[in-house]
């Protein structure tokens, strides 16, 4: 199961459109997932209070998203995590490759569980579902295209660490490579901004400040991604 050329240039506007999709759904149910749990787990009315500390955990798993990514982009480089094509020049095995071989996409897949709790239920199960899905289709091309380049190397390091369940143990040993923490968090801003969101939204339960903010990090990654673009292309043979 692996993810067409066009579906990895363009993952970041598929995984964009799975977002909207899952929140278009309330059209269909209206029901908030965040609710409908609580009100499983609770009272048949939770309050106000309830809400927010629920929502306040979706704020928390956003923020973790945004963490792994930000450590896992500060080992990988944020040109190789934002290029349109597939990089398999290098194998990376530091920082928290050591416990799972691919970060970024179990980064975004906790976002979408923290912002599935916001989403209708049947939105929930449209981001949370179609999110895992779309991951391994990438996650197929991706180590495809790395163990056809790595040979050896990337079978011994894959048969060791995880594919998208992390291990608490570090399963290979520093290689050296250093983290470039700047280029780390200026990567993945998009992310903290989501996170920034949701937060405001537990806060005060209004979604036009989730939108809007939402509206801000796309706007913050499409003009990132441009001066990335521009980067590369003035380094010599780019």
């Amino acid at each position: 199961m692996q993810a067409s050329e066009r579906e990895f240039r363009y993952r970041f506007w598929i995984f964009f459109g799975l977002f909207w999709a899952a929140f278009l759904c309330y059209r269909i149910d209206h029901v908030n997932a965040g609710q409908w749990l609580l009100r499983r787990l609770g009272p048949a009315d939770p309050g106000r209070r309830a809400l927010q500390l629920l929502f306040g955990v979706a704020a928390l798993t956003a923020f973790a998203a945004a963490a792994l990514r930000t450590w896992a982009t500060a080992y990988l480089r944020t040109n190789v995590v934002h290029d349109g094509a597939v990089r398999t020049e290098g194998l990376v095995a530091d920082g928290p490759y050591r416990h799972v071989r691919n970060p970024l996409y179990l980064g975004t897949q906790l976002l979408m569980i923290g912002m599935g709790l916001l989403t209708s239920r049947l939105g929930a199960l449209v981001l949370i579902g179609g999110g895992l899905l779309f991951h391994l289709r990438l996650i197929g091309r991706e180590e495809a295209a790395l163990a056809a380049a790595q040979g050896e190397s990337f079978r011994a390091y894959a048969a060791r660490v995880p594919r998208f369940l992390p291990s608490l143990r570090a399963r290979v040993p520093r290689s050296g490579r250093a983290p470039r923490w700047g280029d780390g968090f200026a990567g993945e801003a998009f992310f903290w901004v989501i996170a920034l969101a949701v937060t405001t939204f537990a806060i005060t339960l209004e979604p036009r400040g989730l939108l809007v903010i939402s509206l801000g990090g796309a706007a913050l990654y499409v003009a990132l991604t441009a001066v990335l673009r521009r980067r590369a292309a003035a380094r010599p043979g780019g």
